[in-house]
């Protein structure tokens, strides 16, 4: 089975978020299980270029037909632990600084998508499956149906489409189709969504198999809160459409293998974690005491991952005689909102408006108490990352914190974190207070710290999943 990966970002070569994590680890792990082949490409944007770590080498080139251009197309490769990465160069489209936002994205990765398909003419890899991740590659189907479907070798190829987040859709003017898409007014309607085209609405409708990177958000977005205009269309198609819950790198995100933290440490070792967490306190001007719960938030700053509960009791929060401790970069009204509490709060709230994982590996070891209160949260990453360093979830119940953190039952100690079900800001103070009253419990707490490590949250499981999914549409 040969399986090319279609993403707009990878690791370690280039990543923006949870896309860049899942696109080098779902292939590594695929890559390990018997007779399967997987290869990715990405584009060959200018940091991955410019950047004299990576030994990446030229495959090939050849022209390909946007409308009424014709385009180049550089192919480039390297090796990744024993994965082949593919590298679509084209330097008017991503010798650029940063991956998205510019006003042509949509031609950018149109011309992404088909450059993928011509690709296949000029290698040596017959791809059984391209699996196509989120609305920067999803017209490969479109582009199949229309411009490869009469070549013998394209025939064969099904095709998976992997919804991250569905937010984010891909739409374009409806002159779109002609003057840049080449196609005829046939596929409009398979475009057409709204006043506009729609990318991932016509992967949605033309793929074969979609999946969602949880089993909870594959429920949700069917309906109209999470869909973002398109629960119908999902809602026709549901008979193709599952969840398979992400898993993380636990050889990279591990307590006892991480060189960033200060002190490494096994399952349950809570005393070697309180050695981190008061480190963490010296370097970040807080004040150092083992005794005092640590709560921590590492996220991007944006309202749909809960911010305005937190604003809403943010005083109420620090009432509870915790340390608060943020990590993020996003909208400058959260961002000021954090520099504030910490203006408030000195020795007790530390606002860091970075990007730094070095940093964030520290706060993953040295906090307590992980806050994730999500709008919506499609899998999310963190609250499994924070579970690998022993630090207990607070979270609210949806996609895939719902999948990942089942509600601690405090006294048979089943589950794995405090969960409120309502978005509301005095139910997520409910859930944190919950939190920190169990953390006093030394006994319990040592006990669910050693469970939540020992959770299996690597790519193994999901990775047979896909392997199933893929199997049931070449057969």
């Amino acid at each position: 089975m040969k399986i090319l990966y279609a993403a707009s970002e990878a690791a370690p070569f280039i990543k923006t978020g949870g896309l860049g994590d899942v696109a080098e680890s779902l292939p590594l792990q695929l890559q390990k299980e018997e007779g399967v082949e997987v290869r990715v490409v990405i584009p060959y944007y200018k940091s991955i270029k410019e950047n004299p770590n990576f030994n990446i080498k030229f495959v090939t080139s050849f022209a390909v037909d946007l409308a009424w251009r014709k385009v180049h197309v550089g192919v480039f490769s390297a090796k990744h632990k024993n994965v082949t990465y593919y590298f679509i160069d084209n330097e008017y489209y991503f010798l650029r600084d940063g991956c998205y936002g510019f006003y042509d994205d949509g031609e950018r990765y149109a011309y992404f998508s088909k450059a993928i398909l011509e690709m296949l003419m000029h290698i040596d890899f017959d791809a059984d499956i391209i699996h196509l991740n989120d609305w920067q590659t999803a017209l490969i189907p479109a582009f199949l149906k229309t411009h490869y479907a009469h070549i013998e070798k394209y025939q064969k190829i099904r095709t998976v489409l992997t919804i991250h987040n569905i937010e984010y859709q891909g739409k374009v003017p409806n002159n779109f189709l002609s003057y840049v898409l080449g196609m005829d007014e046939g596929m409009r309607n398979v475009l057409s969504y709204g006043d506009c085209l729609n990318f991932l609405k016509s992967a949605i409708v033309l793929c074969d198999k979609i999946t969602t990177v949880s089993e909870t958000y594959s429920h949700e977005i069917r309906y109209a809160y999470y869909a973002h205009g398109l629960e119908n269309i999902l809602s026709e198609n549901a008979y193709k459409l599952c969840g398979i819950t992400n898993g993380i790198n636990t050889d990279l995100y591990s307590a006892t293998k991480d060189k960033n933290i200060y002190f490494n440490f096994k399952a349950g070792e809570v005393l070697r974690k309180r050695d981190n967490k008061m480190e963490l306190q010296k370097e970040l001007g807080l004040e150092v005491n083992g005794d005092i719960p640590m709560v921590a938030m590492i996220s991007r700053l944006v309202s749909h991952k809960g911010l305005d509960l937190v604003e809403r009791v943010a005083n109420e929060l620090m009432a509870l005689g915790i340390q608060f401790v943020v990590i993020g970069t996003g909208d400058e009204k959260y961002e000021n909102l954090f520099k504030h509490l910490a203006y408030v709060y000195p020795g007790r709230m530390s606002a860091n408006i970075t990007f730094n994982l070095g940093l964030a590996s520290k706060v993953y070891a040295g906090a307590d108490i992980f806050l994730m209160p999500s709008k919506s949260e499609p899998c999310g990453l963190s609250q499994l990352i924070a579970m690998r360093y022993g630090t207990i979830p607070v979270v609210r119940e949806t996609g895939g914190l719902f999948d990942t953190v089942p509600a601690l039952n405090t006294e048979t100690l089943e589950g794995r974190g405090f969960t409120f079900k309502v978005y509301n800001a005095h139910d997520m103070l409910d859930a944190v207070r919950r939190a920190v009253e169990f953390y006093y419990d030394k006994v319990k707490y040592t006990k669910v710290v050693k469970n939540i490590m020992k959770y299996d949250s690597s790519w193994k499981v999901a990775a047979k999943k896909y392997i199933n999914v893929y199997s049931q549409i070449i057969q």
